[in-house]
């Protein structure tokens, strides 16, 4: 087996709209200032390319740059855009730049490289032509987006005029991706069968929802003061003929066209390097979620390695609670045994609500900055619980004032497990995705790609290490707890595993799903749900262990470095003080922090 080491040693830009700033400007100033100048002029030109960036930041794009979406127009424009952001690097002298911005310009190069490496002709033909799937897509996400507890702002009149504009032209974007899926079949770069039935599943959910219960009509079911009795009206008739009338009737266009036309041409195999130029598009998304260049069968063979090495802590736990037999056996009593799974949606809400209070009165021992956003725990809408793994976050607004939510999935719950709420909470809530998104976005010192910017291998690895605090924490002090914290590391080994094995050994479905039930305790709701996430998002599921797995041996680095002068408190600064970092910019910044700490 790899260790960690060996593994992983040595190895989209969101932006504020910003004044136009000249080539002149540029060339004037510290090379500080320089530098940031050329961040507010590629920022510009984003803004106005990426609609969704400003979704996302809590405001409302123009309709007619929505609508742009998925076409070829955008990405000619974005190509245009990187290339000039590159000739502008070229201009700038890293080595007069001051230790903060020489990360930034580090960070702006690997984004930018891999954004021109995206952008290429031969991989837009394998990407673009699959704008949705059933993991991620506007046609799931959008209505989260809109709803009245969605991303945009709905605070006066203008903002509701405005957020219908929009709304009326999403369904030129559904239609824009439906053109994009037919050049897939044209060119047999297709998606699966069972990516194909689930999006299917998804839309006839959506549709199945009576227009005032629909998250587009929340909006007008839930008022700001200082409307008018007037202009509530006006607007609950918009909303409801907008849905009735333009946006159902695009969902089901493209519903026909995904049952009809593109699912008997899907292909059946479920792994990426089925698909034509497959094997090279998923090296590219190991390297784009790992930000690491990485052996598919190394990995595969550290996550056997990985899972050996789990289990048998696992089987020390099952002794400890007092449990005969095998580990196997003792999966199956974990999956069926009542004691272990709440009985009611109530009894996982309040789950959740206790691990939060608990983590709410240690944060102080092991954080000097923590967010300003407020964190709320809520289930999934019921159109998307069916379709959802077991949690997620989504981020607050960057001043505040909308907060960051904690999804957590009831769905079939109990199949749910109580052993696994500390673990999930710390991980997509406090201190793991909450923390790290909501610190960086709050921090208007960085530019704003590192505000709202980022790598899964980061992100997604320092939530995973942000789970490890819970042994300081004294949370898994009880075996149960103990045993529910490492069914979840358990889950992030498999992934290597199981995501190099579908996508890079030709696994199946069943094959993959069955490797997941035999390894842990999962429910197969559970255990299902987390491999078609994989197949739908090749190399994503890889981050988490490789990310958490540096950030662990870069504190080990420290620890041993600085000895009794480490302070977990000031380690936890430096990882998260500059937005969410490449590992090996990371881990360049955390040498010089060490070689500071000797120093002093």
């Amino acid at each position: 087996m790899l260790g960690a080491a060996s593994l992983i040693a040595g190895a989209a830009p969101g932006a504020a709209q910003s004044p136009i700033v000249s080539a002149a400007a540029i060339s004037r100033g510290t090379e500080d200032e320089r530098l940031m100048a050329l961040f507010r002029d590629d920022a510009r030109r984003e803004d106005a390319l990426d609609p969704m960036a400003v979704i996302y930041r809590g405001g409302t794009p123009s309709p007619e740059a929505f609508r742009d979406l998925l076409t070829d127009n955008l990405v000619r424009a974005e190509r245009l855009s990187v290339e000039e952001s590159l000739s502008a690097m070229r201009r700038i002298d890293r080595r007069k730049l001051s230790a903060e911005r020489q990360i930034s310009y580090d960070v702006f190069l690997v984004d930018k490289r891999q954004e021109r490496d995206r952008l290429r002709p031969d991989m837009v033909a394998l990407t673009a032509v699959r704008p949705f799937n059933h993991f991620g897509g506007l046609h799931v996400e959008f209505p989260s987006l809109v709803a009245r507890d969605g991303a945009l702002p709905y605070d006066d009149i203008d903002d509701y005029r405005a957020n219908l504009a929009l709304i009326r032209s999403f369904p030129r974007v559904l239609d824009n991706a439906i053109a994009r899926f037919r050049e897939g079949l044209s060119s047999g770069v297709v998606e699966t069968q069972l990516t194909t039935i689930n999006m299917v599943g998804q839309i006839d959910a959506l549709l199945a929802q009576p227009l005032d219960k629909s998250p587009f009509t929340s909006p007008v079911r839930n008022f700001p003061a200082g409307l008018s009795a007037a202009e509530r009206a006006e607007l609950r008739t918009a909303y409801t003929a907008a849905l009735r009338d333009e946006v159902y009737p695009a969902y089901r266009r493209l519903r026909a066209f995904l049952n009809d036309e593109y699912q008997p041409a899907a292909r059946a195999k479920v792994g990426i390097s089925a698909m034509k130029g497959g094997m090279t598009l998923y090296r590219r998304a190991i390297l784009q979620h790992t930000t690491l260049s990485l052996d598919p069968q190394k990995v595969h063979q550290t996550g056997l390695g990985e899972v050996a090495r789990i289990q048998r802590e696992m089987d020390a736990v099952r002794l400890e609670l007092g449990y005969g037999g095998d580990l196997r056996t003792f999966f199956n009593t974990i999956r069926t045994d009542p004691r272990f799974h709440p009985k009611t949606r109530e009894q996982l809400a309040e789950g959740f609500a206790a691990v939060a209070r608990k983590v709410d009165a240690l944060v102080p021992q092991y954080f000097n900055r923590t967010p300003r956003t407020k964190l709320l725990i809520e289930p999934y809408p019921a159109y998307r619980e069916k379709y959802e793994a077991g949690g997620s976050y989504n981020q607050g607004s960057p001043d505040g004032s909308r907060p960051g939510v904690f999804y957590y999935n009831a769905y079939d719950v109990e199949s749910r497990f109580l052993s696994g709420i500390t673990t999930l909470y710390l991980h997509e809530g406090a201190p793991g995705h909450h923390f790290q998104i909501s610190l960086a976005q709050e921090d208007r010192t960085l530019p704003d790609f590192q505000r709202f910017g980022g790598n899964n291998a980061y992100v997604e690895g320092w939530a995973l290490y942000a789970e490890t605090l819970g042994y300081p924490m004294g949370f898994y002090q009880d075996p149960l707890q103990h045993w529910g914290t490492l069914d979840d590391e358990m889950l992030r080994a498999m992934r290597l595993v199981v995501d190099t094995g579908i996508h890079a050994k030709g696994w199946t479905r069943e094959q993959a799903i069955a490797y997941m039930l035999a390894n842990s305790g999962m429910g197969e709701s559970d255990a299902t749900a987390e491999v078609e996430r994989y197949i739908a998002w090749p190399g994503q599921a890889l981050s988490y262990k490789v990310g958490a797995m540096t950030i662990q041996r870069l504190r080990r680095k420290a620890e041993g470095a600085l000895g009794s002068r480490f302070d977990v408190r000031a380690f936890h600064d430096q990882v998260l003080s500059s937005g969410a970092l490449p590992l090996p910019i990371l881990e360049a910044k955390i040498d010089r922090w060490i070689a500071r700490s000797r120093r002093s």
